[in-house]
């Protein structure tokens, strides 16, 4: 495999590999050396990659193994999960402010999660994977990975009607 062919398979999906490495690690920093190393070592393995069927699947599995790796780690006992990659410049101030406090309280909300629905809800809502490739990648059953994900998104609801019906807590 020529580096050419190896770029055409692999850069289609290089972002979404960063996007899971900085949801899991937060840091840029470390999301960018997780990208890195999982690009890496896709380029060491390029012999075999003509043998999956879905390569973008498999790498986002092993970005996911890499990086929760990286959390159990020593080096990564400051690391948290966090997402807050949303900016919309044509808003009124107040319904901008209104906005980015929401996508704090569901970013905390989503921290709070068990480590399965976290990585659910990044997967199917953030990344747009659907079901069965949730399920591939986590080595679960899709209708686990509907359990889960439809779990998740009911503590997001009720955490977040909370917080606004009754003001912070």
């Amino acid at each position: 495999m020529t580096q050419l062919e190896f770029l055409k398979i692999v850069m289609p999906f290089k972002d979404k590999v960063f996007r899971l490495a900085k949801r899991l690690l937060v840091s840029r920093e470390e999301a960018e050396d997780a990208t890195q190393e999982v690009i890496l070592k896709l380029w060491k393995n390029k012999g075999k990659i003509e043998n999956y069927k879905n390569v973008e699947a498999f790498s986002m599995t092993m970005t996911k193994n890499f990086c929760l790796d990286k959390l159990k780690s020593k080096q990564a006992q400051n690391l948290k999960i966090v997402h807050s990659n949303y900016q919309d410049h044509s808003v009124a101030l107040q319904k901008q402010i209104e906005v980015n406090d929401s996508l704090q309280w569901v970013a905390k909300i989503i921290e709070e999660l068990p480590e399965q629905q976290k990585m659910v809800v990044q997967l199917r809502d953030i990344e747009q994977y659907d079901f069965d490739e949730i399920a591939k990648m986590l080595d679960m059953n899709p209708t686990a990975v509907r359990v889960a994900l439809s779990r998740a998104r009911k503590i997001i609801r009720e955490k977040l009607t909370s917080t606004h019906n009754y003001g912070v807590k």
